[in-house]
């Protein structure tokens, strides 16, 4: 497996990697546009297809990741705990001191990963996620301070 930076061009792969991993998966338009804003990057776990991707931005002091997703069929083989620690060192390297984020109050299995990287719970956005006709789900705010190992 190889990780590398990924571009807005590469997008339409990463929304086929967002598909497999969300039932709410964003559209390629919205991934390249999001990569191509300000403060945005992205990167990529590959083999000889994409395998996971994070997706994030870094502005003002603050990094956040906006996305992070990896193909079903791979997970618990390390690929996000390697991409949330790449994506902080470059929102590290963009001069970010912290990186935030929000997952789904009842996606235990990042909640954890989040935990085990050095995120602490610092928030709740109630009815955050949209999920269709099903009831909106809250997010839990999560933080980490750049600049020290866990």
């Amino acid at each position: 497996m190889k990780l590398r930076g990924a571009w807005s061009h590469e997008a339409r792969a990463l929304a086929a990697v967002h598909a497999a991993a969300f039932d709410h998966a964003w559209s390629a338009a919205e991934i390249a546009a999001l990569i191509d804003g300000p403060g945005g990057f992205a990167l990529l776990v590959e083999d000889e297809a994409p395998a996971g991707f994070i997706l994030c931005r870094a502005i003002a002091g603050e990094a956040e990741i906006l996305t992070l997703a990896v193909d079903p069929a791979l997970r618990r083989r390390g690929l996000a705990r390697a991409l949330v620690e790449a994506a902080a060192g470059a929102g590290e390297m963009a001069g970010a001191e912290t990186m935030f984020l929000e997952v789904a109050h009842d996606n235990l299995p990042a909640i954890g990963l989040y935990e085990a990287a050095g995120f602490a719970r610092v928030g709740l956005r109630r009815g955050y996620y949209d999920r269709g006709p099903a009831p909106a789900a809250d997010a839990i705010v999560m933080r980490r301070d750049l600049g020290r190992k866990v």
